[in-house]
């Protein structure tokens, strides 16, 4: 059998043997089947992306859209909406003008005010590590440091009350999750969410104050146009799920991969100034980043010598592409000092993260404060026994137990 016609058979997203390995056949597929036909969970079929070139072409091509509305798209889950990507949020954000929306939050989110929300962040990391100290070790990582210091961040980024993770943790998951929920529960979360972040939005104008939400009400574009209290709301709720659910993933991620291998971080505590390059080459090096980004072809593209007709459904794998030794040397190997480091992390193009600033400010600071804090940290099981989550858009832990 063909490795075209193996690929057909392809249930994607694709597994891997462990938590922090990258699935066996990403290798073969961008060596000979780049544009790899696969199976979606909902059972529809869409094109499967994993070399550098063609997963950063597609992400900046204005005619591989985020419209995975239209008729034609393959569904990504097997529920009425297709998958958390058609969800009413995104709807409302896209019909607001994608670049619009993007100019009007971008000065929210420069590396300057990123850097300066930085010693609070780091306040509160210490804070929640002297929880976990006086705890006792051993310790979930993940459950003590990486899921409440996002959430924290995120709240006070928006104004919304820190007291109400767990129900963001909840709303989160129901509405990432691609195969544990039915539809009835996914459009009562839905619907309680967005109830939620209306009731705050309406709070927010009648009593603003210094945060982002706050800001945008009054906020105008250059010609003069403003964010509607629709438009509001999706943002409210995109950013509170991308704004946690991701980083809180990524930081238990990144303290499994550094201490994995002792010797990584080693490293870090010889050499502190490694902190920067280490976070952006625990980003490339991620093989469990989730299910990656769809694409929904309005035109004819060509990728890899392969026309793709328009209508077609493309899954860009970004984690599989910053595994490519055409773009990266040694890829399959961390590397901790890689300078330059144009990973694909957080995406390409006009619709790459727009948080990815903050992203990096959380990372950084909590390895930071992890070195200096806890020197002798190490996991508390071996790497075999780390378990991932299945089915989140985004991927991730399930635990992260450490000792030190």
């Amino acid at each position: 059998m063909s490795l075209e016609e193996q690929a057909e058979l392809l249930a994607y997203p694709l597994r891997a043997a462990g938590a922090l390995e990258p699935p066996a056949p990403w290798a073969e597929l961008r060596r000979t089947c780049p544009v790899a036909p696969v199976r979606l969970p909902s059972g529809d079929r869409a094109s499967l992306l994993t070399r550098y070139d063609d997963v950063r072409l597609v992400l900046s091509d204005p005619r591989c859209t985020r419209r995975l509305d239209a008729d034609d798209a393959a569904r990504i889950s097997d529920n009425e909406s297709g998958g958390v990507f058609n969800d009413s949020m995104a709807e409302s954000i896209a019909g607001a003008g994608q670049q619009r929306w993007r100019r009007m939050l971008t000065k929210w989110f420069t590396a300057k005010r990123m850097a300066a929300l930085r010693p609070g962040i780091a306040a509160m990391t210490g804070r929640l590590i002297d929880a976990m100290v006086e705890q006792g070790s051993p310790a979930d990582l993940k459950a003590r440091v990486g899921f409440p210091l996002p959430v924290w961040v995120i709240c006070d980024l928006l104004g919304v009350p820190d007291a109400d993770r767990d129900r963001f943790a909840w709303w989160s998951d129901m509405l990432l999750n691609l195969t544990r929920y039915g539809q009835d529960e996914i459009t009562a979360a839905q619907r309680e969410f967005h109830s939620y972040m209306t009731g705050h939005v309406e709070a927010k104008h009648a009593d603003p104050g210094e945060d982002l939400l706050s800001s945008l009400i009054d906020a105008r574009d250059p010609d003069g146009g403003r964010l509607t209290d629709g438009e509001l709301v999706a943002t409210g709720q995109a950013l509170l799920i991308a704004g946690h659910e991701t980083t809180a993933n990524m930081i238990g991620k990144m303290m499994a991969m550094l201490l994995s291998d002792r010797r990584r971080w080693e490293r870090l505590l010889e050499d502190r100034s490694l902190v920067d390059s280490a976070v952006e080459e625990v980003l490339r090096f991620d093989a469990n980043p989730g299910f990656g980004m769809p694409r929904y072809l309005t035109e004819d593209v060509e990728v890899a010598d392969t026309v793709l007709p328009g209508g077609t459904t493309v899954v860009c794998s970004m984690a599989a592409a910053n595994r490519d030794e055409g773009a990266f040397e040694g890829a399959d190997g961390m590397t901790l000092d890689r300078k330059p480091n144009p990973h694909l992390a957080f995406g390409a193009g006009p619709h790459s993260c727009l948080g990815q600033s903050l992203a990096r400010t959380e990372l950084r600071t909590v390895l930071d404060v992890l070195l200096e804090r806890l020197p002798s940290l190490e996991l508390a099981v071996p790497v075999a026994e780390l378990r991932q989550i299945e089915g989140l858009v985004v991927g991730g832990l399930r635990e992260v137990p450490v000792r030190w």
